[in-house]
């Protein structure tokens, strides 16, 4: 089980650090994408989310530091993807993979499942 924690923890991290850096730099073409429902300020935001917590999935975890922050950033991750969810939900509910929808979904499950994981299953502690 620890084996495969981790294997999602990478994988989720470099996901969501792509998703951040994208947010980051190209807020305004999201903001006009989701059609006015989220301000491109508030994609910034989302982007420094999802760096910090991409970084803290992982980092805190393998330097043996404040291990407890992975299953934290994990569930923060969580919410904000599945908030992420419904705003693409909103829009358009096809389930095809050209969709956010799916991989928000996708993402806000798998970020659940290492929250839980790492706090429950196989703590770090």
């Amino acid at each position: 089980m620890n084996a495969l924690l981790w294997i999602l923890q990478i994988a989720l991290a470099f996901m969501y650090l792509a998703g951040g850096a994208y947010k980051l730099s190209k807020p305004d073409l999201l903001a006009k994408q989701v059609r006015g429902t989220v301000k491109a300020s508030a994609w910034r935001l989302l982007g420094v989310i999802e760096l910090l917590g991409g970084v803290l999935l992982v980092l805190p975890a393998a330097l043996d530091r404040m291990p407890m922050l992975t299953p934290h950033a994990a569930a923060l991750l969580t919410v904000e993807t599945l908030l992420l969810a419904v705003i693409y939900a909103r829009q358009s509910v096809k389930l095809v993979a050209a969709n956010p929808l799916v991989w928000a979904a996708g993402m806000g499950v798998l970020t659940a499942f290492v929250a839980y994981g790492r706090y429950v299953l196989v703590p770090l502690v």
